[in-house]
């Protein structure tokens, strides 16, 4: 039985990022998830006491998919720059590889959605950009690494130039995936890295 609850939960998170992706700029009710899914309204409920808790799964999803591989790449790689590179284009990857998921980083879908969602997406940007931080800071001891610009200004730098990438691929439709020219982009960005 918990297993069917598992993967109902699950099936009514993969739609509701289905129809984010295929509806951007609508909101979505909840007659038209459960129509989505092929149940009524009050089995959503059943699983989700509304619709808020419906986008603090995918929220969850979200963080626990990004900070795991964090996680990991803050354990394999030694070099400063290339942590923040692989941690940055990770993020533009999850964003290219789930539309409809980043319309809830942009904010797009919480139009009209609880502050308390909008929130957690706030909460999520800044664990990131310490997560930056506390690698520059470390790189700048263990490494001798001296950047351009103060600590904080360099996070906040380089995790805005990836927020503008995925901010583009949801304004364009999904059209301008944000991974395009991010190489070449960050060569650039990479400048505030000096040894």
């Amino acid at each position: 039985m918990a297993t069917d609850t598992i993967s109902r939960k699950q099936q009514i998170l993969q739609s509701l990022a289905r129809m984010l992706e295929a509806t951007p700029g609508g909101r979505i009710t909840t007659a038209a998830l459960a129509a989505e899914v092929g149940v009524s309204e009050a089995a959503l409920y059943r699983h989700f006491p509304s619709k808020t808790r419906m986008y603090e799964g995918l929220i969850d999803f979200i963080e626990e998919t990004l900070f795991s591989r964090i996680r990991t790449i803050v354990a394999e790689e030694p070099d400063a720059a290339a942590r923040c590179y692989r941690i940055l284009t990770l993020l533009l990857t999850f964003a290219e590889r789930n539309p409809g998921i980043t319309r809830l980083l942009t904010g797009d879908a919480l139009t009209g959605e609880t502050d308390r969602l909008h929130k957690r997406i706030q909460q999520l940007f800044d664990r990131l950009e310490t997560q930056l931080k506390q690698i520059l800071r470390e790189a700048e001891v263990t490494e001798g690494l001296r950047l351009a610009t103060t600590v904080s200004a360099a996070a906040n730098f380089i995790l805005s130039l990836a927020e503008g990438r995925i901010s583009q691929f949801v304004r364009s439709g999904f059209t301008r995936p944000p991974t395009e020219h991010w190489q070449e982009q960050w060569a650039v960005a990479a400048a505030i890295f000096s040894r």
